[in-house]
């Protein structure tokens, strides 16, 4: 069992089942939790510049290669 650092409701987290870094969310608040240590189980709020999935930098970099190739049509349509 763990505590939200937010409103001090228990959380039951598997230690076997995480990593440190990982994040969840509370149930009870709704607020993101990063693990901060496995044995006992730490909780600590999420930074909140973290993007629990990863996909906002993967869509910018996107986003730039999509733009040359449109570049490179118009070159193509002259």
């Amino acid at each position: 069992m763990a505590t939200c650092p937010e409103c001090d409701a228990e959380i039951e987290v598997d230690e076997y089942d995480v990593d440190k870094g990982d994040l969840l969310s509370c149930p009870e608040c709704g607020s993101t939790l990063e693990i901060t240590g496995l044995s006992p189980i730490e909780l600590d709020a999420a930074p909140e510049d973290r993007d629990e999935d990863g996909d906002d930098e993967e869509d910018e970099e996107f986003g730039d290669d999509n733009e040359v190739e449109d570049e490179e049509k118009e070159d193509w349509d002259e």
